[in-house]
């Protein structure tokens, strides 16, 4: 008598044991679903708001800007109103001068980005009173960028008192340290650096100092690296100016620019990949204007 096949040996082959069933998924709570939707939401819309906030292009009204422009504790809000007055100019608007006492008052606030955008605004209207006396004051400011913009919006007064410092725009800028302290980190040549960027890292002791970039541009060199110990005024970097900033000296220069600033104009004319073309035609038309005034 053959044995019983046991169970498992009588299944044939297309047949298995049944499957336990499937337990539900769990599912979200209302709470939570109206939580995940919240936190998505504001993800999206901080980011916005900051834009938004810090936009210079969003308009204000009169009563904003007003506002702005005297709001102490956020210097941002007074660039924003700036920015908005110098539009107004532009476009020949009344309302701006209402606003011109201000901006003789931001030629000496604290903060340098404030003094930088006043410096600009000022230039758009030669006839704004006080103007003049405080951009030539601005030529002393502690800002090279500074400096700068009021040299530019001096030549729109037909004043060439700020041409030392236009030439200076066409310069590289060069960093130093302002402690002795160790390198912990630092930046690579060739980086591209804005304004206020950081370029390196000290330490000494606790305390961590962040090294900037007066000028936004590219750096040229770096001639630290991190775990290096460097001394007080110690080399740091050198930034090429940017293309924006060389374009403004080179219009300048071909206005009010003289024999001993070709030295400085002459680097932009060669046929590098770093200079734009239209860099490199304005340089050679300064020269030219600036050998037609000698000649004359």
């Amino acid at each position: 008598m053959s044995a019983q096949p046991s169970p498992a040996e009588s299944m044939t082959a297309n047949q298995s044991p049944s499957a336990p069933a499937a337990r539900p998924r769990p599912r979200m709570s209302t709470g939570n679903r109206i939580l995940f939707f919240v936190t998505a939401w504001l993800i999206v819309l901080m980011p916005f708001l900051f834009w938004w906030n810090t936009w210079f292009g969003r308009q204000l009204s009169d009563k904003q800007l007003d506002e702005y422009l005297r709001d102490e504790k956020h210097p941002r809000h007074i660039q924003h109103a700036l920015v908005q007055i110098g539009e107004r100019i532009t476009h020949n608007d009344a309302k701006a001068k209402q606003s011109y006492p201000d901006l003789v008052r931001l030629a000496s606030y604290p903060v340098e980005e404030v003094r930088n955008t006043d410096a600009w605004v000022m230039g758009q209207d030669t006839s704004g009173p006080g103007f003049h006396e405080a951009l030539l004051n601005l030529l002393k400011d502690p800002s090279p960028m500074v400096r700068g913009n009021a040299a530019l919006s001096l030549v729109r007064f037909g004043d060439a008192s700020g041409r030392p410092q236009i030439v200076a725009l066409l310069q590289p800028a060069t960093i130093a340290s302002p402690i002795a302290a160790r390198v912990i980190d630092a930046d690579r040549a060739g980086t591209s650096v804005h304004q206020n960027g950081i370029v390196a890292k000290l330490q000494r002791g606790e305390q961590t100092i962040e090294i900037r970039s007066p000028i936004t541009g590219r750096l040229r060199s770096v001639s630290v690296q991190a775990g290096q110990t460097v001394a007080v005024g110690a080399q740091i970097a050198t930034v090429d100016p940017g293309t924006d900033q060389v374009w403004e000296a080179l219009r300048a220069l071909y206005l009010i620019g003289q024999t001993e600033d070709l030295l400085a104009i002459s680097p932009y004319e060669r046929e590098l990949p770093e200079i734009p073309d239209r860099i490199r035609q304005q340089a050679v038309l300064t020269e030219k204007a600036i050998a037609d005034r000698s000649a004359h």
